[in-house]
């Protein structure tokens, strides 16, 4: 039995039968190369993604990356590795540079002469902090790209990778960063796109020595150690700021949930009300400011508020009230200071209602009381009165 099991196991994750190295090794030599149609393509590709980023559109981000032939460089880097072809590695290296130079040139020109601004680049700002999930996204991103290119039977993967991976993005930010004058988006898109692209050599690397293709050069036991610790230094390089950040990440998303909870109970305080607030992530320790409407707030209201927020981890010495805000904070419109007040008696009406609901159930409960007593008290005879 413990046989069957095995073999049934061994069945599922065998490779061999489905596989084509020859028609892989072939179709990736053939597609790192950047000339002719590829290059307009390419192009092209970069100006629709760049559109897609100058307006927020997710489908015409999409539509690019399916449209671009970005990764067959960074898969031919890879491969080149695991098969030891260092004169495949030095053209899929010359292509990669060819590639980033004409991606980032597309997209700065694109920014540079776009009439559209960017008020609020919520695409273009997500590419420029790499966190340890892009690491993963690009690693299982790169084996299934690799396990598609070599199997027999050709699918839809490579489309999903493409999309997954998400390389053109960080290109044009790339672009864009330079176009606005903004290191700060050149470096953390940069950082990205080369997360991306080491993770996916990696993943090709592995799964070439996996599925065992055949080495070009016979491997020396020194320079391969070298080229292993190499390998891993690069990659240590590449992964712990990647942690950092995503730690910082998860820790801001958690501090502005926290604060949404606390506003959300604590919006009606006394007759006072909360109608607008902001988090604050630049310092070092992150701040809530609350602008108030209504009544000036109390010691002891503004106590409960503070005991809710210390429950979140959010200490009194993060929070700042603006009891004065309708007159002091230009970045609040009337609009929004009327949806305030609205909200504020829509909260006192639902309470009111609430209370009525109450009191009627109450009402009809003493009554159904008042009644079952009166059935349980016998009649007097007549005589008796």
């Amino acid at each position: 039995m413990n046989e069957k099991v095995k073999g049934f196991l061994k069945s599922l994750v065998s490779l061999s039968d489905y596989v084509d190295l020859e028609g892989a090794n072939a179709s990736i030599r053939k597609n790192i190369y950047f000339r002719g149609p590829n290059v307009f393509i390419l192009a092209c590709a970069i100006i629709i993604a760049s559109v897609g980023l100058n307006v927020n559109s997710i489908p015409v981000i999409i539509g690019a990356m399916l449209i671009s032939p970005v990764m067959a460089p960074i898969l031919g880097f890879g491969f080149s590795l695991g098969v030891r072809d260092m004169h495949l590695l030095k053209d899929s290296l010359r292509n990669f540079a060819v590639m980033v130079g004409i991606s980032i040139f597309a997209s700065t020109v694109y920014f540079l002469l776009t009439p559209l601004s960017l008020e609020h680049p919520t695409e273009l700002l997500a590419r420029t902090n790499p966190t340890i999930y892009d690491v993963l996204i690009a690693l299982f991103g790169g084996f299934a790209g690799i396990l598609e290119i070599s199997r027999s039977e050709k699918g839809t993967v490579l489309s999903g990778v493409a999309i997954a991976t998400a390389l053109m993005p960080p290109l044009c930010t790339v672009g864009y960063g330079i176009s606005v004058l903004n290191l700060t988006y050149v470096v953390g898109a940069l950082y990205l796109f080369l997360i991306n692209s080491i993770f996916i050599a990696l993943a090709t690397y592995v799964a070439v020595k996996y599925l065992k293709y055949p080495s070009v050069q016979e491997t020396d036991g020194r320079k391969a150690s070298l080229t292993g610790r190499a390998v891993t230094i690069i990659l240590l390089l590449i992964i712990v700021p990647s942690v950092f950040s995503a730690v910082r990440i998860v820790k801001e998303n958690n501090f502005r949930a926290h604060v949404s909870t606390v506003v959300a109970k604590n919006k009606t305080m006394g007759r006072g009300f909360i109608y607008d607030y902001t988090v604050d992530m630049s310092g070092k320790t992150p701040t809530v400011q609350l602008f108030m409407a209504g009544e000036k707030l109390t010691d002891a209201e503004k106590d409960k508020l503070y005991i809710d927020a210390e429950k979140y981890g959010i200490t009194r010495s993060q929070i700042y009230f603006h009891e004065d805000a309708v007159n002091k904070s230009d970045d609040v419109s009337e609009s929004e200071i009327i949806r305030g007040i609205l909200e504020h008696s829509d909260q006192q009406v639902r309470a009111l209602t609430d209370s009525i609901v109450r009191l009627n159930m109450r009402i009809k409960e003493l009554t159904l009381q008042l009644a079952e007593r009166r059935d349980s008290v016998p009649e007097l005879p007549a005589e008796s009165l």
